[in-house]
């Protein structure tokens, strides 16, 4: 698997004009390894292709191998960095690595700004590793609409680890929790992070909590601020409670990057003994399946906006003549 794979321009999509896929054929390339194939298979999915459906149904029986890991904080605290740190040391433990960095998008074109894939060109030449900047396109919780899909696709594609690393926006970001097995929140001193991550309920969120740049004044005081944090939170019995990690993730290989791995290797020892990975896996399904319902109930409501039964409805409510709640039960079941 090429490091960090052709950028969506450099692929056909569904924007210009449909083309037969060899759905079969792509998938077999994928799960070989082939970048080209991950990346096509990607574009369909970022794109919106007639042949998501397809790709979803080829996909499904080759996917829940992966282990998912969400990087999630605000901007500045070293996300890219860690996830840079991460790949190392997985690679160096054998395994393969998957990284979707979800950037903010142009307010121009649209794209993703791709700074994320720039920083991590360290691992462009590593055929275990493949990274994909993806635009969040105005889709909020930090992640983009299609990343569900775009991760099963690396999972189908033989990753052993996905890492997840989230656009930094503060206190939407809360959306990576549905998402991943385990969520890594980073916070660095000197911020304010520890109050702000209480403010904006991270903390019940975060399944481990990292003070990045450690190395700096004021580290030992977030991290006495969050474990106390912690301690304020009631928790029944057996339930996983979030260690504090620190990491200077710039210094050499990583510094306390080895026992950042550790805490997510117990904390996945931890979902597999608690059965929490089964509930959060048909936890996840069950909001991927409810968010693709929505958009074609979405879909199916735009080819009605204009017609002449919601019209009709629209000025019975006006005249006072039914209420909008039952004007929109009326629609629903014409749906």
């Amino acid at each position: 698997m090429s490091g960090s794979g052709p950028g969506p321009t450099a692929v056909p999509t569904a924007r210009r004009g449909r083309r037969t896929v060899d759905l079969p054929d792509l998938v077999a390339r994928a799960r070989a390894g082939e970048a080209r194939a991950v990346a096509r298979l990607i574009s369909l999915v970022e794109d919106a292709s007639p042949a998501v459906r397809e790709v979803a149904a080829a996909l499904a029986p080759h996917t829940v191998r992966a282990r998912v890991i969400g990087l999630t904080g605000a901007p500045g605290v070293g996300k890219s960095t860690t996830t840079t740190a991460l790949v190392r040391a997985y690679r160096q433990a054998g395994q393969r690595v998957g990284v979707l960095a979800v950037d903010p998008s142009s307010p121009f074109s649209g794209g993703a700004l791709l700074g994320d894939r720039v920083r991590m060109q360290d691992h462009a030449g590593d055929a275990g590793v493949y990274i994909r900047s993806m635009a969040s396109r105005g889709h909020l919780g930090g992640l983009a609409w299609a990343t569900p899909q775009a991760l099963r696709v690396l999972d189908a594609a033989g990753c052993d680890v996905v890492l997840v690393e989230t656009v930094g926006v503060g206190q939407s970001e809360l959306e990576i929790a549905s998402l991943a097995d385990t969520t890594l929140v980073l916070l660095a001193p000197g911020m304010g992070d520890g109050i702000q991550a209480a403010k904006a309920g991270i903390l019940e969120v975060a399944d481990v909590l990292v003070v990045n740049k450690a190395d700096r004044d004021g580290a030992d005081q977030t991290v006495r601020d969050l474990r106390a944090m912690l301690t304020l939170g009631e928790r029944r019995d057996g339930a996983w409670r979030p260690p504090v990690c620190r990491t200077v993730a710039t210094r050499g290989g990583g510094e306390g990057v080895a026992a950042l791995v550790e805490a997510i290797d117990e904390h996945r020892r931890w979902l597999d003994s608690s059965g929490e990975r089964a509930r959060r896996r048909v936890e996840r399904a069950a909001r991927e399946i409810e968010a693709i319902a929505l958009a074609g109930l979405r879909e199916r409501m735009g080819e009605v906006r204009g017609s002449v039964a919601l019209g009709a409805l629209a000025e019975a409510v006006v005249a006072g003549e039914t209420d909008p709640f039952r004007a929109a039960d009326v629609l629903l079941a014409q749906l």
